[in-house]
């Protein structure tokens, strides 16, 4: 009795796939969806209102990824040039159907990483995000773009079409109104001297 042999094919590598994607290869865009789509899920939960919007977030930031993946020039981090999309694609999302009053799916919210030792390692990422969700609207999405996203001031008030002082007034209240909650949830001890640990949250 012979045994069938299949032939196993080797893991695309990440320029295999943008090679293939450039040619509309639909193994390539699907590998390179599987590949990246998690990460960039849990940016879509920050931005979004609930487990729905995340995934239409998503489903248009790729299908802008997919169209425009011809004017990648490998001058930086793929993951990075579609991260921007990603991002790019919430704010949008958010100016165009302002959705602003419900509240996210934390299941599906858990990518985020504290690395910052002053705050206590009990803390899970979850409990973070949580918090930030009671911000408002305009709090949360400075907050997003600049202790996280690692825009500047500038470039927030460019995406937002706010003003720069207006994108640091309103992280500056953002970050101290996200301190009082983190307290009053016992998640965070109340601080003697201010602490710069959101420059710290990173979503990878």
């Amino acid at each position: 009795m012979s045994i069938l042999r299949v032939k196993t094919l080797p893991p695309m590598t990440e320029q295999t796939i943008i090679q293939g994607c450039l040619q509309n290869d639909l193994l390539a865009q699907r590998e390179l969806y599987n590949m990246f789509s998690p990460k960039m899920l849990s940016v879509c939960y920050r931005f979004a209102q609930h487990r729905e919007d995340a995934e239409d977030m998503l489903q248009e930031a790729f299908i802008k990824v997919f169209t425009q993946i011809h004017t990648f020039q490998n001058k930086g981090a793929f993951e990075g040039w579609i991260r921007r999309i990603v991002v790019h694609t919430c704010i949008n999302f958010l100016k165009k159907y302002k959705k602003f009053n419900e509240h996210v799916d934390l299941d599906y919210a858990n990518n985020l990483f504290v690395k910052e030792e002053s705050i206590p390692s009990i803390m899970q990422a979850k409990q973070v995000v949580e918090c930030i969700r009671l911000l408002p609207l305009g709090y949360r999405t400075v907050l997003n773009l600049y202790a996280i996203e690692g825009y500047s001031h500038k470039e927030v008030g460019e995406l937002l079409e706010i003003g720069e002082s207006t994108s640091r007034s309103q992280y500056t209240r953002a970050k101290a109104m996200l301190e009082t909650i983190l307290v009053k949830k016992r998640i965070i001890e109340h601080p003697k001297h201010e602490l710069n640990w959101m420059a710290a949250i990173r979503n990878k």
